[in-house]
């Protein structure tokens, strides 16, 4: 490769520059920054498409910069193009020079299932035995994979729309000793942490909830929509990723009408602790600085930082 060409990393080579462990060391950190005002992150700007939307996403530290362009064409679907297309775009944040370009639906996964294994290391106490995924899409493979990968001796309960896709989710992952397929005739599993990855615009968990389980909202992303129902979030410490963007996107929050004072930051429980007498609802948005992290292990693992 000519050493002054950019370089534009696939999806293949974007996951191998963005370990796991790496990646849920730097959203902790940037997450600290961002709550501190070092880390700059505007609104999403969204504009129309002809098929769909493009969104606007940038970030800004110290060292590097970063620009997200995602393209949503719900058209593509039953075609063999994605209805996600993007880039993320690092820049050296002192001169401004280009740096790499990765793969924006690889970083988007990637990130996202690192917030949410950050947020069980924060948030659970102790070393979770068992998980209740509900959903069976590319996130909740990502998640379960993840979830295979940091906790080696949990029990894994996949939940997917239907008793088939429940079943064709277990073997995907390959590991029928340690995943269980929840069919709708049997009892709701009780799992140590519950996760909620679908595109369901209504409650897929209803709960019940006790003291020291941890719901992890992902898939809703819009104040209309909710994963969660109102009476698991109105019985839980409640925590966000981004409160900035929360406040506009966390439909689970939104329609429960919670209080935001009593929401507090997934940055902010290393000084606030939380209870062990109610269970803990940790709720991701998603976010650039977010982003951001996962750019900044990239360019370390690549010796550009």
């Amino acid at each position: 490769m000519n050493s002054k060409a950019l370089a534009m990393l696939g999806a293949e080579e974007t996951e191998r520059c963005i370990p796991v462990e790496k990646l849920m060391v730097a959203l902790s950190d940037v997450m600290r920054e961002y709550e501190q005002g070092r880390v700059h992150c505007p609104e999403r700007q969204v504009v129309p498409l002809t098929g769909g939307v493009m969104l606007s996403m940038p970030a800004s530290a110290g060292d590097i910069a970063i620009h997200k362009l995602v393209n949503v064409t719900p058209e593509n679907r039953g075609t063999e193009l994605p209805t996600i297309h993007g880039v993320v775009m690092v820049y050296d944040a002192h001169t401004g020079k280009p740096l790499v370009g990765l793969d924006g639906g690889t970083v988007t996964g990637l990130r996202t299932a690192a917030v949410s294994m950050l947020g069980i290391q924060k948030l659970f106490k102790g070393t979770p035995s068992s998980f209740w995924v509900i959903g069976s899409g590319k996130q909740a493979m990502a998640h379960a994979q993840l979830l295979l990968f940091l906790y080696p001796m949990a029990t894994l309960y996949l939940q997917g729309s239907s008793d088939a896709s429940s079943r064709a989710f277990v073997e995907r992952l390959g590991e029928p000793g340690r995943c269980k397929p929840v069919l709708k005739e049997q009892p709701q599993p009780v799992a140590d942490v519950i996760l909620t990855l679908t595109t369901s615009t209504e409650p897929v968990f209803s709960g019940p909830v006790k003291a020291g389980q941890l719901v992890v909202g992902v898939g809703a992303f819009q104040p209309t929509s909710a994963e969660v129902a109102p009476d698991v979030v109105h019985a839980c410490q409640l925590v966000v990723d981004d409160l900035a963007g929360a406040k506009h996107e966390a439909g689970d929050l939104i329609r429960a009408g919670v209080d935001w004072s009593a929401v507090q930051s997934l940055a902010s429980v290393d000084s606030r602790p939380l209870s062990s007498e109610s269970p803990i609802f940790l709720k991701t948005v998603g976010c650039a600085a977010w982003d951001l992290a996962a750019g900044r292990v990239a360019c370390q693992q690549l010796g550009m930082l």
